[in-house]
């Protein structure tokens, strides 16, 4: 009689696991997929709590047509995607250097208008750069609330 009641509950345990198991592999292909805008959003406002600031200055303004959006390698879609946005993307290009090292990167400020005055940016004008102390490749010229152009 013993065997019998481990044998249950040994069945048991393994229906708990398979049940969560699928679980986890439903929650993988349905849930939202994030949109990039909202991931450089977010990375804008945790560089914007924890950067630190170096000197630096703008290279350059360009204005880059956009990119197609990727296709979604996922089996099932959750929502149906919206069109992409045909409209001209306004990159910023700059550098700053940290211990001696030069970096040159650029941040798309399309949708941050309210913080760049475009008419006023020059090339070789100096800017305040936020960077990642623990990554300084990571960083930014602008966020939703704040500027390092001057």
């Amino acid at each position: 009689m013993n065997t019998v009641s481990s044998d249950w509950k040994l069945m048991l345990a393994m229906g708990g696991v398979a049940v969560a198991a699928i679980g986890m592999i439903a929650y993988a292909f349905f849930r939202p997929a994030e949109e990039p805008e909202d991931i450089e959003r977010k990375r804008r406002l945790h560089l914007n709590q924890i950067g630190r600031i170096a000197e630096g200055q703008v290279v350059e303004l360009v204005a880059h047509a956009p990119e197609p959006r990727e296709k979604s390698k996922r089996l099932f879609r959750s929502r149906p995607q919206p069109l992409a946005d045909l409209s001209p993307r306004q990159l910023v290009s700059y550098s700053y250097a940290i211990s001696g090292v030069t970096y040159h990167t650029a941040q798309d400020v399309t949708g941050l208008e309210s913080q760049v005055r475009f008419d006023k940016l020059a090339a070789g004008q100096p800017a305040s750069i936020k960077y990642d102390p623990s990554n300084p490749t990571d960083s930014i010229l602008v966020a939703d609330d704040w500027s390092g152009l001057r």
